[in-house]
Protein backbone atom coordinates (compact mmCIF):
# COMPACT_ATOMS: atom_id res chain seq x y z
CA UNK A 1 0.00 0.00 0.00
CA UNK A 2 2.97 2.35 0.49
CA UNK A 3 4.31 1.92 -3.04
CA UNK A 4 2.82 2.53 -6.46
CA UNK A 5 0.19 4.96 -7.59
CA UNK A 6 -2.62 5.50 -5.04
CA UNK A 7 -6.22 5.59 -6.15
CA UNK A 8 -8.46 8.53 -5.14
CA UNK A 9 -10.25 6.29 -2.62
CA UNK A 10 -6.98 5.23 -1.04
CA UNK A 11 -5.82 8.87 -0.81
CA UNK A 12 -9.13 9.83 0.80
CA UNK A 13 -8.83 7.09 3.44
CA UNK A 14 -5.21 8.03 4.17
CA UNK A 15 -6.26 11.66 4.60
CA UNK A 16 -8.99 10.54 7.01
CA UNK A 17 -6.44 8.97 9.34
CA UNK A 18 -4.08 11.95 9.10
CA UNK A 19 -6.94 14.28 10.07
CA UNK A 20 -7.98 11.99 12.92
CA UNK A 21 -4.43 11.87 14.29
CA UNK A 22 -4.17 15.67 14.05
CA UNK A 23 -7.54 16.06 15.76
CA UNK A 24 -6.36 14.03 18.73
CA UNK A 25 -2.88 15.51 18.90
CA UNK A 26 -3.87 19.17 18.73
CA UNK A 27 -6.32 19.39 21.67
CA UNK A 28 -5.81 22.53 23.75
CA UNK A 29 -5.23 22.08 27.43
CA UNK A 30 -8.43 23.46 28.94
CA UNK A 31 -6.54 24.48 32.07
CA UNK A 32 -4.67 27.10 30.01
CA UNK A 33 -7.97 28.50 28.72
CA UNK A 34 -9.41 28.49 32.26
CA UNK A 35 -6.38 30.31 33.69
CA UNK A 36 -6.55 32.89 30.94
CA UNK A 37 -10.30 33.39 31.46
CA UNK A 38 -9.81 33.73 35.23
CA UNK A 39 -7.21 36.46 34.60
CA UNK A 40 -9.54 38.31 32.25
CA UNK A 41 -12.45 38.03 34.70
CA UNK A 42 -10.25 39.27 37.56
CA UNK A 43 -9.19 42.35 35.58
CA UNK A 44 -12.78 43.07 34.51
CA UNK A 45 -14.14 42.70 38.05
CA UNK A 46 -11.44 44.96 39.48
CA UNK A 47 -12.17 47.63 36.88
CA UNK A 48 -15.97 47.57 37.16
CA UNK A 49 -16.39 46.89 40.87
CA UNK A 50 -13.46 48.73 42.44
CA UNK A 51 -11.76 51.25 40.17
CA UNK A 52 -14.91 52.72 38.63
CA UNK A 53 -16.58 52.94 42.04
CA UNK A 54 -13.50 54.66 43.45
CA UNK A 55 -13.61 57.15 40.57
CA UNK A 56 -17.21 58.05 41.43
CA UNK A 57 -16.34 58.65 45.08
CA UNK A 58 -13.27 60.76 44.23
CA UNK A 59 -15.23 62.78 41.66
CA UNK A 60 -17.95 63.51 44.22
CA UNK A 61 -15.24 64.77 46.59
CA UNK A 62 -13.67 66.88 43.83
CA UNK A 63 -17.01 68.50 42.96
CA UNK A 64 -17.64 69.30 46.61
CA UNK A 65 -14.22 70.97 46.91
CA UNK A 66 -14.80 72.86 43.63
CA UNK A 67 -18.07 74.17 45.05
CA UNK A 68 -16.37 75.52 48.19
CA UNK A 69 -13.04 76.55 46.60
CA UNK A 70 -13.78 77.20 42.90
CA UNK A 71 -10.60 79.20 42.37
CA UNK A 72 -8.49 76.19 43.34
CA UNK A 73 -10.52 73.13 42.40
CA UNK A 74 -12.70 74.53 39.58
CA UNK A 75 -10.00 74.15 36.87
CA UNK A 76 -9.15 70.66 38.19
CA UNK A 77 -12.79 69.64 37.97
CA UNK A 78 -12.92 70.82 34.34
CA UNK A 79 -9.77 68.85 33.49
CA UNK A 80 -11.10 65.74 35.17
CA UNK A 81 -14.48 65.91 33.43
CA UNK A 82 -12.78 66.16 30.05
CA UNK A 83 -10.51 63.24 31.02
CA UNK A 84 -13.56 61.24 32.15
CA UNK A 85 -15.35 61.89 28.86
CA UNK A 86 -12.42 60.68 26.76
CA UNK A 87 -11.92 57.66 29.01
CA UNK A 88 -15.62 56.78 28.78
CA UNK A 89 -15.42 57.02 24.97
CA UNK A 90 -12.46 54.61 24.82
CA UNK A 91 -13.86 52.14 27.36
CA UNK A 92 -17.29 52.21 25.70
CA UNK A 93 -15.85 51.59 22.23
CA UNK A 94 -13.83 48.63 23.48
CA UNK A 95 -16.86 47.23 25.30
CA UNK A 96 -18.82 47.39 22.03
CA UNK A 97 -16.01 45.53 20.23
CA UNK A 98 -15.93 42.85 22.95
CA UNK A 99 -19.67 42.34 22.66
CA UNK A 100 -19.46 42.05 18.85
CA UNK A 101 -16.73 39.42 19.02
CA UNK A 102 -18.52 37.47 21.77
CA UNK A 103 -21.76 37.47 19.76
CA UNK A 104 -19.97 36.26 16.62
CA UNK A 105 -18.33 33.43 18.57
CA UNK A 106 -21.64 32.67 20.35
CA UNK A 107 -19.81 33.03 23.65
CA UNK A 108 -21.88 32.88 26.84
CA UNK A 109 -19.88 34.19 29.79
CA UNK A 110 -22.20 32.36 32.19
CA UNK A 111 -21.09 28.93 30.99
CA UNK A 112 -18.21 26.89 32.38
CA UNK A 113 -14.97 26.80 30.37
CA UNK A 114 -15.68 23.23 29.26
CA UNK A 115 -18.99 24.33 27.75
CA UNK A 116 -17.70 27.53 26.14
CA UNK A 117 -14.31 26.10 25.09
CA UNK A 118 -15.00 26.26 21.34
CA UNK A 119 -16.13 29.90 21.53
CA UNK A 120 -13.17 30.98 23.70
CA UNK A 121 -10.74 29.34 21.25
CA UNK A 122 -12.41 30.81 18.14
CA UNK A 123 -9.88 32.94 16.23
CA UNK A 124 -12.30 34.33 13.63
CA UNK A 125 -14.01 37.16 15.60
CA UNK A 126 -10.79 39.09 16.37
CA UNK A 127 -9.42 38.58 12.86
CA UNK A 128 -12.67 39.73 11.19
CA UNK A 129 -13.09 42.74 13.51
CA UNK A 130 -9.59 44.18 13.30
CA UNK A 131 -8.58 43.22 9.73
CA UNK A 132 -10.42 44.01 6.49
CA UNK A 133 -11.62 40.77 4.85
CA UNK A 134 -9.47 38.90 7.37
CA UNK A 135 -6.31 40.04 5.51
CA UNK A 136 -3.40 40.37 7.96
CA UNK A 137 -1.95 43.25 5.93
CA UNK A 138 -5.17 45.33 5.94
CA UNK A 139 -6.01 47.03 9.24
CA UNK A 140 -9.79 47.58 9.44
CA UNK A 141 -11.52 50.94 10.11
CA UNK A 142 -12.42 49.66 13.58
CA UNK A 143 -8.72 49.16 14.32
CA UNK A 144 -8.08 52.72 13.19
CA UNK A 145 -10.92 53.98 15.38
CA UNK A 146 -9.53 52.14 18.42
CA UNK A 147 -6.03 53.53 17.86
CA UNK A 148 -7.49 57.03 17.45
CA UNK A 149 -9.36 56.81 20.77
CA UNK A 150 -6.26 55.46 22.57
CA UNK A 151 -4.04 58.18 21.08
CA UNK A 152 -6.60 60.89 21.90
CA UNK A 153 -6.78 59.91 25.57
CA UNK A 154 -3.02 59.54 25.92
CA UNK A 155 -2.26 62.85 24.21
CA UNK A 156 -4.78 64.66 26.42
CA UNK A 157 -3.23 63.23 29.59
CA UNK A 158 0.31 64.06 28.48
CA UNK A 159 -0.58 67.59 27.33
CA UNK A 160 -2.68 68.40 30.39
CA UNK A 161 -0.62 66.85 33.20
CA UNK A 162 3.07 66.77 32.16
CA UNK A 163 3.81 70.20 33.64
CA UNK A 164 2.03 69.47 36.94
CA UNK A 165 4.41 67.88 39.43
CA UNK A 166 1.60 66.07 41.24
CA UNK A 167 0.22 64.65 37.98
CA UNK A 168 3.46 64.10 36.07
CA UNK A 169 3.61 60.42 37.08
CA UNK A 170 0.16 59.93 35.51
CA UNK A 171 1.39 61.52 32.27
CA UNK A 172 4.54 59.37 32.28
CA UNK A 173 2.50 56.23 32.85
CA UNK A 174 0.13 57.10 30.00
CA UNK A 175 3.12 57.67 27.71
CA UNK A 176 4.53 54.23 28.49
CA UNK A 177 1.39 52.11 28.91
CA UNK A 178 -1.57 53.61 27.04
CA UNK A 179 -0.59 52.58 23.54
CA UNK A 180 -2.05 50.93 20.46
CA UNK A 181 1.41 50.56 18.97
CA UNK A 182 4.77 49.15 20.07
CA UNK A 183 6.74 51.59 22.25
CA UNK A 184 10.11 52.76 21.01
CA UNK A 185 12.83 50.19 21.57
CA UNK A 186 10.38 47.29 21.90
CA UNK A 187 11.95 44.22 20.27
CA UNK A 188 8.55 43.09 18.99
CA UNK A 189 8.60 46.01 16.55
CA UNK A 190 11.37 44.15 14.67
CA UNK A 191 9.28 40.98 14.28
CA UNK A 192 7.70 42.19 11.04
CA UNK A 193 4.28 42.50 12.68
CA UNK A 194 2.52 45.63 13.86
CA UNK A 195 0.74 45.97 17.21
CA UNK A 196 -2.67 44.90 15.89
CA UNK A 197 -1.25 41.84 14.13
CA UNK A 198 0.60 40.82 17.29
CA UNK A 199 -2.40 41.31 19.59
CA UNK A 200 -5.37 40.25 17.48
CA UNK A 201 -4.59 38.49 14.20
CA UNK A 202 -5.58 34.81 14.39
CA UNK A 203 -5.84 35.14 18.18
CA UNK A 204 -8.39 33.12 20.19
CA UNK A 205 -11.39 35.07 21.46
CA UNK A 206 -10.24 34.89 25.11
CA UNK A 207 -6.83 36.38 24.16
CA UNK A 208 -8.47 39.23 22.21
CA UNK A 209 -10.88 39.96 25.09
CA UNK A 210 -8.00 40.05 27.57
CA UNK A 211 -5.87 42.33 25.38
CA UNK A 212 -8.80 44.77 25.14
CA UNK A 213 -9.53 44.50 28.88
CA UNK A 214 -5.93 45.50 29.62
CA UNK A 215 -6.50 48.77 27.72
CA UNK A 216 -9.80 49.42 29.52
CA UNK A 217 -8.25 48.70 32.93
CA UNK A 218 -5.24 50.92 32.27
CA UNK A 219 -7.47 53.80 31.10
CA UNK A 220 -9.67 53.58 34.21
CA UNK A 221 -6.64 53.28 36.52
CA UNK A 222 -5.09 56.40 34.94
CA UNK A 223 -8.38 58.21 35.49
CA UNK A 224 -8.42 57.09 39.14
CA UNK A 225 -4.78 58.08 39.70
CA UNK A 226 -5.42 61.47 38.13
CA UNK A 227 -8.40 62.38 40.34
CA UNK A 228 -6.60 61.05 43.41
CA UNK A 229 -3.58 63.22 42.57
CA UNK A 230 -5.84 66.25 42.02
CA UNK A 231 -7.19 65.79 45.54
CA UNK A 232 -3.71 65.09 46.98
CA UNK A 233 -2.32 68.27 45.47
CA UNK A 234 -4.25 70.49 47.89
CA UNK A 235 -4.24 68.33 51.03
CA UNK A 236 -3.03 70.20 54.11
CA UNK A 237 0.43 69.24 55.24
CA UNK A 238 -0.97 69.09 58.78
CA UNK A 239 -3.38 66.26 57.87
CA UNK A 240 -4.67 64.34 60.87
CA UNK A 241 -4.59 60.54 60.84
CA UNK A 242 -7.32 59.45 63.24
CA UNK A 243 -8.29 56.24 61.39
CA UNK A 244 -5.76 54.10 59.63
CA UNK A 245 -5.87 51.30 57.10
CA UNK A 246 -3.17 49.73 54.96
CA UNK A 247 -4.24 49.90 51.30
CA UNK A 248 -2.86 47.41 48.78
CA UNK A 249 -3.61 47.94 45.09
CA UNK A 250 -2.48 45.66 42.32
CA UNK A 251 -3.56 42.74 40.15
CA UNK A 252 -4.61 39.51 41.83
CA UNK A 253 -3.41 37.59 38.77
CA UNK A 254 -0.62 38.28 36.30
CA UNK A 255 0.40 36.56 33.09
CA UNK A 256 3.64 34.64 33.17
CA UNK A 257 6.58 36.82 32.21
CA UNK A 258 4.58 40.08 32.22
CA UNK A 259 5.78 42.97 34.42
CA UNK A 260 3.64 43.77 37.45
CA UNK A 261 3.50 46.35 40.24
CA UNK A 262 1.74 46.23 43.59
CA UNK A 263 1.28 49.45 45.56
CA UNK A 264 0.98 49.65 49.33
CA UNK A 265 -0.05 52.96 50.88
CA UNK A 266 -1.89 54.54 53.80
CA UNK A 267 -5.31 56.12 53.52
CA UNK A 268 -5.25 58.97 50.98
CA UNK A 269 -1.84 58.16 49.58
CA UNK A 270 -0.16 61.17 51.23
CA UNK A 271 2.95 62.15 49.33
CA UNK A 272 4.98 62.66 52.50
CA UNK A 273 4.50 60.72 55.71
CA UNK A 274 7.05 61.12 58.51
CA UNK A 275 8.91 57.93 59.31
CA UNK A 276 7.15 55.89 56.65
CA UNK A 277 8.56 52.38 56.26
CA UNK A 278 7.05 49.40 54.44
CA UNK A 279 8.63 45.96 54.72
CA UNK A 280 9.28 44.27 51.38
CA UNK A 281 8.69 47.47 49.38
CA UNK A 282 10.51 50.51 48.05
CA UNK A 283 8.94 53.74 49.32
CA UNK A 284 8.37 56.41 46.63
CA UNK A 285 6.23 59.52 47.26
CA UNK A 286 4.42 57.97 50.19
CA UNK A 287 3.77 54.68 48.44
CA UNK A 288 5.45 51.31 48.72
CA UNK A 289 6.28 49.73 45.37
CA UNK A 290 6.64 45.93 45.25
CA UNK A 291 7.96 44.29 42.09
CA UNK A 292 7.20 40.58 42.38
CA UNK A 293 8.96 37.88 40.37
CA UNK A 294 6.68 36.62 37.58
CA UNK A 295 8.96 34.11 35.88
CA UNK A 296 7.17 31.04 37.25
CA UNK A 297 3.53 30.04 37.48
CA UNK A 298 2.10 29.86 41.00
CA UNK A 299 0.62 31.75 43.96
CA UNK A 300 2.61 34.33 45.92
CA UNK A 301 1.63 35.60 49.36
CA UNK A 302 2.93 39.15 49.83
CA UNK A 303 2.70 40.51 53.37
CA UNK A 304 4.47 42.87 55.71
CA UNK A 305 4.03 45.94 57.93
CA UNK A 306 3.42 49.63 57.20
CA UNK A 307 4.77 51.95 59.92
CA UNK A 308 4.83 55.74 60.23
CA UNK A 309 4.99 58.52 62.83
CA UNK A 310 2.08 60.89 63.27
CA UNK A 311 2.42 64.61 64.06
CA UNK A 312 2.41 63.85 67.79
CA UNK A 313 5.42 61.57 67.47
CA UNK A 314 3.40 58.36 67.94
CA UNK A 315 4.51 55.40 65.79
CA UNK A 316 1.72 53.41 64.13
CA UNK A 317 2.20 49.94 62.69
CA UNK A 318 -0.31 48.35 60.28
CA UNK A 319 -0.13 44.89 58.68
CA UNK A 320 -0.80 44.38 54.98
CA UNK A 321 -1.31 41.28 52.85
CA UNK A 322 -1.91 40.56 49.18
CA UNK A 323 -2.22 37.35 47.13
CA UNK A 324 -0.82 37.27 43.59
CA UNK A 325 -1.53 34.47 41.11
CA UNK A 326 0.95 34.06 38.25
CA UNK A 327 -0.73 32.25 35.37
CA UNK A 328 0.28 31.27 31.84
CA UNK A 329 -0.08 34.13 29.40
CA UNK A 330 -0.84 34.90 25.77
CA UNK A 331 2.22 33.21 24.26
CA UNK A 332 1.54 29.95 26.12
CA UNK A 333 -2.02 29.98 24.82
CA UNK A 334 -0.90 30.83 21.30
CA UNK A 335 1.71 28.07 21.22
CA UNK A 336 -0.70 25.43 22.48
CA UNK A 337 -3.61 26.28 20.20
CA UNK A 338 -4.03 24.49 16.92
CA UNK A 339 -6.35 23.89 14.00
CA UNK A 340 -8.87 21.06 14.20
CA UNK A 341 -10.22 19.68 10.93
CA UNK A 342 -12.35 16.60 10.34
CA UNK A 343 -14.21 15.08 7.39
CA UNK A 344 -17.68 14.67 8.87
CA UNK A 345 -18.67 11.65 6.76
CA UNK A 346 -15.43 9.69 7.17
CA UNK A 347 -15.36 8.94 10.89
CA UNK A 348 -15.77 5.22 10.23
CA UNK A 349 -14.50 2.02 11.81
CA UNK A 350 -15.06 -1.33 10.06
CA UNK A 351 -16.90 -4.06 11.94
CA UNK A 352 -14.89 -7.20 12.62
CA UNK A 353 -11.60 -5.59 11.57
CA UNK A 354 -8.68 -4.51 13.74
CA UNK A 355 -8.76 -0.77 12.93
CA UNK A 356 -5.47 1.06 13.67
CA UNK A 357 -5.96 4.26 15.70
CA UNK A 358 -3.31 6.79 16.77
CA UNK A 359 -3.75 9.61 19.27
CA UNK A 360 -2.24 11.74 22.00
CA UNK A 361 -3.15 14.49 24.45
CA UNK A 362 -1.08 17.66 24.39
CA UNK A 363 1.24 17.68 27.38
CA UNK A 364 0.24 14.21 28.58
CA UNK A 365 2.68 11.33 28.92
CA UNK A 366 2.04 8.82 26.12
CA UNK A 367 3.07 5.98 28.43
CA UNK A 368 0.07 6.70 30.63
CA UNK A 369 -2.40 7.69 27.90
CA UNK A 370 -5.23 5.20 27.44
CA UNK A 371 -7.98 4.51 24.93
CA UNK A 372 -11.27 2.83 25.81
CA UNK A 373 -14.42 1.99 23.90
CA UNK A 374 -17.74 0.49 24.95
CA UNK A 375 -18.84 -2.07 22.37
CA UNK A 376 -15.38 -2.65 20.96
CA UNK A 377 -12.15 -4.37 21.94
CA UNK A 378 -9.02 -2.21 22.23
CA UNK A 379 -5.41 -3.36 22.24
CA UNK A 380 -2.06 -1.59 22.08
CA UNK A 381 -0.82 1.53 23.86
CA UNK A 382 1.64 4.45 23.84
CA UNK A 383 -0.47 6.37 21.33
CA UNK A 384 -1.02 3.42 18.96
CA UNK A 385 -4.08 1.20 19.34
CA UNK A 386 -6.14 -1.36 17.42
CA UNK A 387 -9.91 -1.10 17.79
CA UNK A 388 -12.22 -3.96 16.75
CA UNK A 389 -15.90 -2.92 16.86
CA UNK A 390 -18.65 -5.51 17.34
CA UNK A 391 -22.31 -5.35 16.30
CA UNK A 392 -23.32 -1.75 17.17
CA UNK A 393 -23.70 0.90 14.48
CA UNK A 394 -21.80 3.50 16.52
CA UNK A 395 -18.92 3.40 18.98
CA UNK A 396 -17.41 6.10 21.21
CA UNK A 397 -13.62 6.07 21.65
CA UNK A 398 -12.42 7.88 24.77
CA UNK A 399 -8.78 8.94 25.06
CA UNK A 400 -7.59 9.79 28.57
CA UNK A 401 -4.38 10.95 30.21
CA UNK A 402 -2.93 13.34 32.76
CA UNK A 403 -1.77 16.90 32.16
CA UNK A 404 1.61 18.07 33.52
CA UNK A 405 -0.28 19.46 36.54
CA UNK A 406 -1.71 16.02 37.31
CA UNK A 407 -5.27 16.77 36.17
CA UNK A 408 -7.06 13.94 34.35
CA UNK A 409 -8.00 14.88 30.79
CA UNK A 410 -10.60 12.82 28.93
CA UNK A 411 -11.97 13.42 25.42
CA UNK A 412 -14.61 11.26 23.65
CA UNK A 413 -14.86 10.82 19.87
CA UNK A 414 -17.80 9.18 18.11
CA UNK A 415 -17.32 6.86 15.12
CA UNK A 416 -19.78 5.10 12.86
CA UNK A 417 -19.37 1.35 12.49
CA UNK A 418 -19.86 -0.20 9.05
CA UNK A 419 -19.45 -3.58 7.42
CA UNK A 420 -16.66 -3.97 4.93
CA UNK A 421 -17.62 -3.22 1.30
CA UNK A 422 -18.82 -6.28 -0.69
CA UNK A 423 -15.98 -8.13 -2.42
CA UNK A 424 -16.34 -9.09 -6.05
CA UNK A 425 -15.54 -12.21 -7.97
CA UNK A 426 -12.81 -12.03 -10.60
CA UNK A 427 -11.30 -14.09 -13.39
CA UNK A 428 -7.84 -12.91 -14.35
CA UNK A 429 -8.48 -9.76 -12.24
CA UNK A 430 -11.73 -8.88 -14.06
CA UNK A 431 -15.42 -9.30 -13.32
CA UNK A 432 -16.08 -9.43 -17.09
CA UNK A 433 -13.66 -11.23 -19.39
CA UNK A 434 -13.51 -12.47 -22.99
CA UNK A 435 -11.71 -15.69 -23.92
CA UNK A 436 -11.91 -18.76 -26.18
CA UNK A 437 -14.20 -21.56 -24.96
CA UNK A 438 -11.29 -23.99 -24.48
CA UNK A 439 -9.60 -21.57 -22.03
CA UNK A 440 -12.54 -21.28 -19.63
CA UNK A 441 -11.90 -24.51 -17.73
CA UNK A 442 -8.29 -23.48 -17.13
CA UNK A 443 -9.23 -20.40 -15.04
CA UNK A 444 -9.35 -19.83 -11.27
CA UNK A 445 -12.06 -17.79 -9.54
CA UNK A 446 -10.94 -15.26 -6.90
CA UNK A 447 -12.69 -12.76 -4.62
CA UNK A 448 -11.11 -9.37 -3.93
CA UNK A 449 -11.74 -5.93 -2.40
CA UNK A 450 -10.32 -3.22 -4.61
CA UNK A 451 -8.52 -0.27 -2.91
CA UNK A 452 -9.31 -1.45 0.62
CA UNK A 453 -6.51 -0.51 3.05
CA UNK A 454 -6.88 -3.42 5.45
CA UNK A 455 -5.21 -6.85 5.39
CA UNK A 456 -8.32 -8.84 4.41
CA UNK A 457 -8.13 -11.68 1.88
CA UNK A 458 -10.66 -14.24 0.62
CA UNK A 459 -10.59 -17.90 -0.43
CA UNK A 460 -13.38 -18.99 -2.78
CA UNK A 461 -14.92 -22.28 -1.57
CA UNK A 462 -17.82 -22.74 -4.00
CA UNK A 463 -19.76 -21.14 -6.85
CA UNK A 464 -22.38 -21.86 -9.52
CA UNK A 465 -22.04 -21.75 -13.31
CA UNK A 466 -24.78 -21.22 -15.94
CA UNK A 467 -24.01 -22.02 -19.57
CA UNK A 468 -26.61 -21.22 -22.28
CA UNK A 469 -28.90 -24.22 -22.94
CA UNK A 470 -27.59 -26.26 -19.99
CA UNK A 471 -28.53 -26.74 -16.35
CA UNK A 472 -26.79 -24.80 -13.57
CA UNK A 473 -23.69 -26.58 -12.22
CA UNK A 474 -22.50 -26.19 -8.58
CA UNK A 475 -18.73 -26.27 -8.18
CA UNK A 476 -16.72 -26.73 -4.97
CA UNK A 477 -13.37 -24.97 -4.67
CA UNK A 478 -12.14 -22.12 -6.84
CA UNK A 479 -11.13 -23.89 -10.07
CA UNK A 480 -13.28 -23.87 -13.23
CA UNK A 481 -11.86 -27.23 -14.36
CA UNK A 482 -15.14 -29.09 -13.49
CA UNK A 483 -17.06 -27.02 -16.06
CA UNK A 484 -14.96 -28.22 -19.03
CA UNK A 485 -17.78 -30.46 -20.30
CA UNK A 486 -20.18 -27.51 -20.25
CA UNK A 487 -17.95 -25.39 -22.44
CA UNK A 488 -17.92 -27.77 -25.40
CA UNK A 489 -20.10 -26.61 -28.21
CA UNK A 490 -20.17 -22.97 -27.06
CA UNK A 491 -20.25 -20.43 -29.84
CA UNK A 492 -18.70 -16.99 -30.13
CA UNK A 493 -20.81 -14.45 -28.30
CA UNK A 494 -22.21 -16.91 -25.74
CA UNK A 495 -22.05 -15.68 -22.16
CA UNK A 496 -21.21 -17.88 -19.15
CA UNK A 497 -22.49 -16.58 -15.78
CA UNK A 498 -20.64 -17.38 -12.54
CA UNK A 499 -22.73 -16.50 -9.46
CA UNK A 500 -23.58 -17.39 -5.85
CA UNK A 501 -19.87 -17.15 -4.99
CA UNK A 502 -19.06 -18.32 -1.46
CA UNK A 503 -15.75 -17.57 0.26
CA UNK A 504 -13.96 -17.48 3.61
CA UNK A 505 -12.07 -14.41 4.86
CA UNK A 506 -8.72 -13.99 6.59
CA UNK A 507 -8.35 -10.90 8.85
CA UNK A 508 -12.10 -10.55 9.48
CA UNK A 509 -13.71 -12.05 12.56
CA UNK A 510 -17.31 -12.49 13.68
CA UNK A 511 -18.85 -10.86 10.60
CA UNK A 512 -20.95 -12.52 7.89
CA UNK A 513 -19.53 -11.76 4.46
CA UNK A 514 -21.74 -9.63 2.22
CA UNK A 515 -22.80 -11.04 -1.14
CA UNK A 516 -19.88 -11.52 -3.49
CA UNK A 517 -20.38 -10.17 -6.97
CA UNK A 518 -20.41 -12.66 -9.84
CA UNK A 519 -18.38 -12.90 -13.07
CA UNK A 520 -19.44 -12.99 -16.71
CA UNK A 521 -17.27 -14.64 -19.38
CA UNK A 522 -17.99 -13.97 -23.04
CA UNK A 523 -16.85 -16.60 -25.53
CA UNK A 524 -14.44 -15.26 -28.14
Amino acid sequence: MAGGKQTPRQKMINLMYLVFIAMLAMQIDQEIIRSYKDTNDSLTNTRTNIVEEKNKIFYTTLKAKAATSPEIYGPLQGQYEELSGKTDALVGLIEKYKQEMSAQAEYNAGLQVEESFTALNNTEPATVLFFTDGDEKKISPKSTELKSKVDDLRNFIVTSFSNNQQLKSVADRATNNLLADFPKGDKRANSGKNWFQYKFYNQPLIAALSNLELIQSEARNLQADAVAAMLQEKVDADIKFDAYEALVSGPSSVMKGEPAQIKVAIGTFASSVPGLAITGAKVVNGQGIITPATGAVGTQELKGTVSFTDKNGKVHSLPYAHTLNVVSGAEALKEQSGAILAADKMNVLYRGLSNPVSGSILGANLEATTLSAAGASVSGGKGKWNVTPSGANEVTLTIAGKSPSGKTISQPFKFRVKNIPPPRGEIRGKSYDIMPANMISKQTLTATLKDFDFPVSFNVVSFKVKVPGKAVMSVNGNSLAPVESLTKGLRSGDNIAIFDVQATAQGLSGVVLPNIGGVVISVL
